[in-house]
């Protein structure tokens, strides 16, 4: 019991070699890092495997990038290298590990409830950084059956159960009685069994609290649709609810300061707010069809009409553009029309003779870095450099120049 909550202890490096290890940057672009695989006499830090995350901490201050299983061994990935033979002190990240163990201890509690209350077994789970995930064999788990689960576990932990680790032999008798969903293929030597007295045994290799205590209390999220015929039961234990009632609680304070009301009135404020904004939306959207068959018309009777006409607006949207074009009717003008931010983002429509818009589209497009289609002298599209509508209308206008030298 007393291993399982230490943090910090002193062995021996076995080995170092070289090694590489693949992550994900903090642009979510992959990366690979140049370091060292140590194996050490003994370890602290539990490699990522059965549902869990690998631990982290440091080998005498040196950081722990990444723990991972290969047979009985337990491989650390580190960018400086430790000399074979040399004694070490390792400490583990201890927020993070008894996290993983308060998650997972809840897991093994929450899916021998399940199964015994319901008989939902449990198919695979997964332990996040904000919220856990158990998957039960199971198309639909009903709020009420929710409910019983969140309160027979919370009973439990009340109740101070006891969670007991042994080894025992592949050939044990006991064996037989405890739930699992097999052994790794690479596995060696005895089996390790977690015991919550008198609800569960199950096989596990991973991090658990030495007693339900130990979990402070479970909140079950509620259920999502799963994998063919499964469903998600979300749920956080411990330090992670505490967390989440936290970030609830700055959440709710904040609503409750742009929406002037009490958090039981927020609801009905957002509503509200959601029905105003529908109705400026359908009210600006007809200002802006209005506007639009305006500017098609003063376009169309501008003395600068013909060859080119070029606009651009802050406002506005491909329904916007689509309506000038349509009032406008013509196949002899080229209409260049971009709305959004002038050095941004925005949309663009290129209309006029059809020959001429399937040439310069994809070209328009190209400019202003952005992806289009069309079809009938049309062409229109997203753009992320608006800042170079310049260029697109000088693209246009050579293209139109050129036609008028050769006829």
């Amino acid at each position: 019991m007393a291993f399982r909550y230490a943090q910090e202890f002193t062995t021996t490096v076995v080995s170092c070699h070289p090694a590489e290890l693949q992550t994900e940057g903090s642009n979510g672009k992959k990366e690979v890092l140049s370091g060292f695989q140590v194996v050490l006499e003994d370890t602290l830090l539990f490699p990522e495997g059965g549902g869990q995350p690998d631990d982290r901490g440091t080998i005498s201050d040196i950081p722990v990038l990444r723990v991972t299983r290969r047979g009985e061994q337990a491989d650390h990935f580190t960018q400086t290298p430790l000399d074979p033979g040399s004694q070490v002190l390792v400490q583990v990240d201890w927020e993070r590990r008894f996290d993983h163990m308060q998650q997972h201890s809840g897991q093994h509690l929450i899916t021998a409830v399940a199964d015994h209350l319901f008989k939902l077994k449990t198919t695979s789970w997964e332990l996040g950084r904000f919220r856990s995930v158990i998957e039960l064999d199971s198309p639909s788990v009903t709020a009420e059956q929710v409910a019983a689960i969140e309160q027979s576990v919370n009973e439990k932990i009340r109740d101070q159960l006891p969670v007991n680790v042994q080894e025992l032999s592949l050939d044990d008798p006991e064996v037989e009685q405890v739930r699992g969903r097999g052994l790794p293929d690479d596995h060696a030597g005895p089996i390790r069994v977690v015991t919550i007295k008198g609800i569960d045994s199950n096989m596990c290799r991973g991090t658990h609290v030495s007693n339900l205590s130990d979990l402070q209390v479970i909140k079950m999220l509620g259920t999502e649709k799963g994998k063919k015929n499964k469903t998600n039961l979300i749920f956080l234990a411990g330090n992670q609810m505490l967390k989440w009632m936290g970030r609830s609680h700055g959440t709710e304070k904040a609503l409750t300061a742009l929406l002037k009301c009490g958090a039981e009135d927020h609801v009905e404020a957002v509503k509200k707010l959601q029905n105003s904004t529908k109705l400026l939306q359908k009210n600006n959207l007809s200002l802006l069809r209005d506007l639009a068959v305006h500017i098609a018309h003063s376009l169309r009777n501008s003395p600068d009409w013909g060859g080119m006409v070029v606009l651009h607006r802050k406002e506005g949207d491909s329904e916007f553009m689509s309506i000038i074009a349509n009032e406008i009717g013509s196949e002899e003008t080229l209409l260049f029309l971009t709305v959004g931010d002038e050095k941004g983002a925005g949309l663009f429509l290129l209309a006029g003779p059809p020959v001429a818009v399937e040439t310069l589209g994809p070209r328009v497009a190209e400019v202003l870095e952005g992806k289009g289609a069309g079809k009938k002298g049309h062409f229109q599209g997203k753009a992320t450099k608006m800042s170079r509508r310049p260029e697109a209308q000088a693209l246009l206008q050579d293209y139109i120049s050129t036609q008028s030298t050769k006829e």
